[in-house]
């Protein structure tokens, strides 16, 4: 029985001497040698995803002025796109969604909203020059109740990227079964089953290959966004107790992680202002998880296939918006990936809105960075919730509608 240990996987990696693989390659590799021999040659499997995730944003803080502001309860637009103040003095939040208050939204549908506070970030993180303009009601310590300046991360004491849901284990297959064109998150969906999409990396996605995040865990050390960053709590709407395949994979979407980490460091290939017609303003984020082999279990999961991952092919012209349970049925990755499926005897086409070739980009520079001994592996403080940590999730469905 193999037995490691994080400390003594990263004394292998400071030494050089560990042997790291992509989630990718484990497969090839568990195939040719098995389990047992992957276990004990592996001391390192990286994962990668590069997606759209709503739930992302930054916070940081812009110094005071002279005279003194307090922009707390007042009103922050960068580049026109509204900040939250609600903090304190100057320490302000833009969200991924965020969008200016003149942006005719879906006033003339479906909207094309060119830009939010997800492209604010973008243009922060590649070193633009960001207008902030904000009003304030000014007191006998913070006289000042107007400000209109410039800001760029290189002046600021912190950036950080806080995001308090990303990195979904699994997600829905999204098609249409309506006689009209739908503008939604899952990207444009055309009517009577005229495609279908769907969003994650599979085989490669971080928490498809730690189903019951035995390695993953409250600071775990991350690629995020180009740089480093850590999990900071499970993710809202964190749901581990939805049904299962015999090998541990979740049928439907389940976990979820908040990610943190300083947006100085990171880099805007990893981090994309991204428009989804007649629906809104995105983030799309990099993420990348290291798995440290521990025993044979951790491989046995690591080694995952496309066509082990199944998930749901959920209806969003009619079904989803309405909060009416059920499937159309299931479909793995392999054949998500494949360019086109089988619904209800249709053949149906299928896109995906997560990049494959960004995730295994990701998996190689992670994979880079622990081989050159720059990035070292964290023991988890604690653990995220788990099926059989008590932790229940609550549906919308659950609660009173005012």
């Amino acid at each position: 029985m193999i037995q490691k240990t994080i400390k003594e996987i990263n004394e292998k990696i400071r030494k050089g001497k560990a042997v790291v693989v992509t989630a990718e390659e484990i497969i090839g590799l568990v195939d040719k040698e098995g389990i047992s021999k992957a276990a004990e040659k592996v001391d390192v499997v990286t994962t990668g995803t590069f997606g759209p995730m709503c739930s992302s944003g930054v916070y940081f803080n812009i110094g005071h002025a002279r005279p003194k502001i307090k922009l707390g309860g007042g009103r922050v637009y960068l580049n026109d796109v509204p900040a939250y103040t609600g903090f304190a003095a100057v320490d302000l939040y833009i969200g991924a969604t965020a969008l200016p208050d003149d942006d005719p939204k879906n006033k003339v549908f479906p909207g094309e909203f060119r830009y939010g506070g997800a492209h604010v970030i973008e243009d922060l993180v590649s070193g633009k020059d960001v207008t902030l303009s904000g009003t304030a009601y000014g007191t006998d310590c913070y006289p000042g109740k107007k400000l209109e300046t410039l800001i760029n991360i290189k002046d600021l004491n912190e950036a950080v990227l806080f995001n308090p849901r990303n990195c979904y284990q699994n997600y829905n297959a999204a098609v249409n079964l309506s006689d009209k064109i739908i503008y939604t998150y899952m990207g444009t969906l055309k009517p009577h089953l005229g495609n279908a999409n769907y969003c994650s990396a599979g085989q490669l996605s971080p928490l498809l290959k730690d189903p019951y995040y035995r390695t993953i865990g409250i600071g775990t050390r991350i690629f995020l966004g180009g740089g480093v960053g850590y999990v900071a709590w499970h993710g809202t709407q964190h749901n581990p107790t939805v049904k299962r395949k015999a090998n541990g994979v979740p049928q439907a979407p389940a976990g979820t992680l908040a990610v943190i980490g300083d947006l100085k460091q990171m880099k805007a290939p990893w981090l994309r202002g991204t428009t989804f017609q007649g629906y809104g303003a995105t983030l799309t984020v990099g993420i990348g998880v290291p798995i440290p082999v521990l025993d044979e279990e951790v491989i046995k999961y690591a080694a995952i296939k496309d066509e082990d991952i199944w998930t749901q092919i959920v209806d969003y012209g009619e079904a989803y918006p309405k909060g009416i349970p059920g499937s159309l049925g299931e479909v793995n990755y392999a054949q998500l990936k494949s360019g086109k499926i089988t619904i209800k005897g249709k053949t149906v086409p299928t896109a995906g809105l997560s990049s494959y070739s960004k995730a295994v980009e990701i998996a190689e520079q992670l994979k880079g960075w622990i081989k050159k001994g720059d990035f070292l592996l964290t023991e988890p403080v604690a653990s995220l919730p788990g099926a059989e940590s008590g932790y229940t999730f609550k549906p919308l469905k659950e609660r009173s509608v005012l």
